[in-house]
């Protein structure tokens, strides 16, 4: 395990945390509502990607400056922040104060327009940045170049891997205790569908029977077309035989530690990326019944007398804005195909 300190004194700013791999839900959440923090206690994430102010128009910046920025199509306004912030759950975060002046936000929170709002107790120096506004995970960013990272005392836990996700605590149900669509949920699949139009080039797919085709079909058919010559798609990863002949299109995990999509040895097909916890519920769904049947039944066989899982009045909608903002992250969004599907209703937004 690690701390994160003050690069200008050294006080220390977290507890003990070990990296994982950043959420896909990390920048989307539900508009007008609080959430919980983003990470567990005790990890961090790096964001790769410049991410929070200067924001440049894109008109002003252009094609060319906005790709090196990780942008390869039109949107209103590009990144132009720093790059590897470190992301913690507010918890785990240590001797920093909130700067008044930089507390500025939407309604319920603080939101980070105004760049760090979290200053060392030890030096004064601006170090972090905390949201917790309405719509956004709870976090706090550290800068990069604020903090340095020391081996912690504490003795350092297995990574995980990908035996991980056939463990039940790693699968992340679809649907909430109140009955709602998980906005984790809601997020990943948005994510996973933007590497899906890129993957099939904006052509049909067909899904399997199951928890495949009943979670993911109303998303399939909101962001992709029908008819022939539609491609195969099928969940692939730990713990699961690739079909004989493999499917056009593999639905993946990323891995728990690196982000890194799961490939079968020697194979370069086209894959599609899906957030690990989402990945083993929809590959594992596992047992539904809270009491398995013992005595004279069968062992396959379920009790019927327990409350039934909780099922949304309308269909799975993706979070528009992870679509979006994952496609144009995408450089197969440049080819011919999907510049005239960026012109769309199924890529601006109904």
């Amino acid at each position: 395990m690690e701390v994160f300190a003050c690069a200008g004194c050294g006080t220390e700013l977290t507890a003990p945390v070990s990296r994982v791999a950043l959420p896909v839900h990390t920048h989307h959440g539900g508009w007008e509502e609080l959430h919980p923090p983003l990470m567990e206690p005790a990890t961090y994430a790096v964001d790769p990607r410049p991410t929070g102010p200067p924001w440049r128009r894109w008109e002003d910046v252009g094609e060319d400056a906005a790709a090196r920025q990780g942008v390869y199509a039109p949107v209103y306004s590009v990144s132009f922040g720093a790059r590897n912030r470190i992301v913690i759950a507010p918890g785990d975060s240590r001797s920093m104060a909130l700067i008044p002046e930089k507390c500025e936000g939407y309604c319920r929170g603080v939101d980070g327009r105004a760049g760090p709002n979290l200053a060392c107790e030890g030096c004064g120096r601006a170090v972090a940045i905390r949201m917790d506004d309405c719509g956004l995970w709870q976090t706090v960013w550290l800068e990069p170049d604020a903090v340095v990272r020391r081996p912690s005392a504490l003795p350092t836990a297995s990574p995980p891997d990908w035996g991980d996700l056939k463990q039940a605590g790693h699968r992340v149900p679809p649907v909430e205790p109140d009955g709602s669509w998980s906005r984790r949920w809601e997020a990943a699949v948005g994510v996973a569908m933007a590497h899906l139009v890129a993957a099939t080039d904006n052509r049909p797919v067909t899904l399997p029977a199951g928890p495949v085709a009943e979670l993911l079909g109303h998303a399939v058919g909101r962001y992709l077309p029908t008819g022939p010559g539609s491609r195969s798609v099928e969940p692939a990863g730990p713990g699961i035989r690739t079909s004989r002949p493999r499917p056009d299109v593999l639905l993946v995990p990323r891995h728990p530690l690196t982000g890194t999509p799961w490939r079968p040895s020697g194979d370069d097909g086209a894959v599609v990326p899906v957030d690990s916890g989402v990945w083993a519920y929809l590959a594992h769904p596992g047992e539904t019944s809270p009491m398995p049947a013992t005595g004279v039944l069968p062992e396959v066989v379920l009790r019927d007398d327990y409350p039934l899982p909780p099922h949304p009045r309308c269909a799975l909608v993706p979070h528009h804005e992870a679509f979006q903002d994952t496609l144009v992250g995408l450089p197969a969004v440049r080819g011919p195909r999907l510049r005239g599907y960026r012109d769309t209703e199924r890529f601006t937004g109904p």
